[in-house]
Formats: structure tokens, C-alpha cells, sequence
């Protein structure tokens, strides 16, 4: 998880839903606090593309991981 301090990458469901609809993603970080609304379409995707899909314990580890400071729900490392 520390690459996602390091590498480029997209934070956020939209966002890593759009990189991933773009293939551009890599690896797609989601958090297992999220709500299951707001990150089903990118586990979907994720899956139908063979994305590895990292599970996070919380929003805030993920937040915290991608250097916002915000609760993130999904972030994706970019190719």
C-alpha cells in the first residue's frame, strides 16, 4: 500500500471507476468500510478486467495511504 504514496494514482469511486473504464488502472485499492453502493461498480469492473483489487481495512487507512485527508473509499494506482 505504500506505492499509492509514491506512484500516480486516482483516489476516489468516480475517479477510479473512470481510470478503470479507461484501463489505466493498475491496482484498485478498496476500503472494507465503504459503502457497498459506492464501491460496487468498481469492484465489477475491476473484476470483468482482472484488476487485482486490494482490500483496506478502513476509509481512513486509505485516506491516510493516498496522502488526502480525507476518508477515501477507492483509490487506483495508475499503469
Amino acid at each position: 500500500m505504500h506505492r499509492l504514496k509514491t506512484h500516480k494514482k486516482v483516489v476516489g469511486a468516480k475517479q477510479t471507476a473512470r481510470a478503470l473504464e479507461k484501463n489505466e488502472a493498475e491496482t484498485v485499492y478498496v476500503a472494507k468500510d465503504a459503502d457497498e453502493r459506492v464501491v460496487r461498480r468498481v469492484l465489477e469492473i475491476a473484476k470483468e478486467q482482472n484488476v487485482p483489487i486490494v482490500m483496506v481495512e478502513t476509509m481512513k487507512q486509505l485516506g491516510e495511504a493516498c496522502n488526502v485527508e480525507v476518508n477515501t473509499a477507492t483509490a487506483a494506482l495508475i499503469k
